[in-house]
């Protein structure tokens, strides 16, 4: 086997899940993470459909995952008052688990830290390649050399900037910022979200860990914003200017807002590159192949990937030439498939107009009554089945 030392740039989800894989199959897996710690709270994510579970079963995860499930119901739409105007389905939100994003870092952390390297608090520099590996520079730690380098750091990828290029020329902009806290279920919903829309903007919450605390989340629409992802009092600042007054629970929400422990904002991107590797340098899941945060398919297609890109690199005895270009053919198509799913999500959930959201209402109270009301949940399902997962030789 060759190439055996392999660093990890990202501890959130396809960063570790890859770390599992590659130690199954006799790699010695680094993962360096710029957080001080594992990030906990975040926003609730699904898997659905054959290939996603089997990936958790094949990991020996599943029984934690749905252990820790959110178990949520249906998303309601409701009026100023509070009242449910329209009920959206499960299955299109939820799919077969869905579980919050920390629940699931630390149940893939847990998995991986025996036999995993893990460095918090720190980031690559500088990434140096020659015929026998790839020397790396850190902020914080001592330079060292590995055969291969994994960029799984996510939208704004670092290791993508540092080995393909700056961030604009990969990263499509879809017109939405997104932002999500913890906060308390002040209204005591069981296992449910309420969602409430004007024009351009929506405001949600929906229980979370068994109804012991909730999530809210915002969406706007806006163009890209001249914003620093690390100053959190300003982006604060700009989401208090698109909600205050918006009605329902907004300034409640935006009270909450300030003493959030976890507070997240970020735009709403995809991801598209023509090659998702570079000489010993490969991306996974969002730093490579983002379908965005609305599709509800970012999750699942990182662990397959990372399921993909390990098993390739063991098939291969670790020559990455070969690995990398099949993890592209195996890949390609499917991850194609998700990021179609993420096009027009934004327009729909955040039309451009009052008069375009009391339609998008008016449309959403009577699909429960047409024959295709469906269609998007099976739609959402066709797309993260369409690949077939190979068998790969473990150690």
């Amino acid at each position: 086997m060759r190439n055996r030392d392999v660093l990890i740039s990202g501890a959130s989800v396809a960063g570790p899940a890859l770390a599992y894989w590659l130690r199954r199959h006799g790699f010695n897996p680094t993962v360096v993470e710029r957080a001080p710690a594992l990030r906990d709270g975040g926003y609730a994510v699904d898997f659905r459909g054959r290939a996603h579970l089997t990936v958790l079963r094949r990991m020996g995860i599943l029984q934690a995952v749905e252990q820790a499930r959110t178990g949520m119901g249906s998303m309601w739409y409701v009026n100023d008052a509070g009242q449910p105007q329209a009920k959206l389905p499960a299955d299109l939100f939820s799919g077969d688990v869905e579980i919050l994003r920390g629940d699931l870092a630390r149940i893939l952390y847990d998995a991986t830290r025996q036999g995993t390297e893990y460095v918090f608090g720190d980031s690559i520099t500088s990434l140096t390649e020659d015929a026998d590996g790839v020397s790396v520079t850190f902020e914080r730690s001592a330079p060292r050399r590995f055969d291969l380098v994994v960029g799984a750091d996510g939208l704004h990828s670092n290791t993508r900037r540092l080995a393909f290029g700056p961030e604009e020329r990969f990263v499509r902009h879809l017109g939405v910022y997104c932002a999500i806290f913890t906060t308390a279920n002040h209204l005591g919903l069981d296992h449910v979200g309420h969602a409430y829309r004007t024009g351009s903007r929506l405001v949600a919450m929906y229980s979370a860990r068994h109804n012991a605390e909730a999530k809210a989340v915002f969406y706007f629409g806006s163009p890209l914003l001249d914003l620093d992802r690390r100053d959190v009092a300003r982006q604060q600042d700009v989401l208090a200017e698109h909600f205050t007054g918006n009605g329902w629970q907004s300034d409640h929400l935006l009270r909450e807002m300030r003493r959030a422990p976890d507070f997240y904002f970020d735009s709403v991107g995809q991801v598209r590159l023509d090659r998702w590797t570079r000489g010993r340098v490969a991306l996974l899941g969002d730093a490579a192949y983002c379908p965005s945060s609305l599709s509800g398919m970012g999750t699942g297609l990182a662990l397959v990937g990372a399921y993909v890109l390990a098993g390739e690199l063991a098939a291969a005895g670790g020559d990455h030439r070969v690995a990398f270009a099949r993890y592209e053919e195996e890949l390609r198509a499917y991850a194609e498939g998700c990021l179609k799913m993420g096009d027009g999500v934004a327009k729909l959930m955040i039309p451009s107009s009052r008069l375009a959201a009391s339609l998008l209402n008016r449309y959403y109270k009577i699909m429960p009554y047409l024959p295709g009301k469906n269609m998007a949940a099976n739609i959402a399902r066709k797309a993260a089945e369409n690949i077939t997962l190979r068998d790969y030789p473990r150690k």
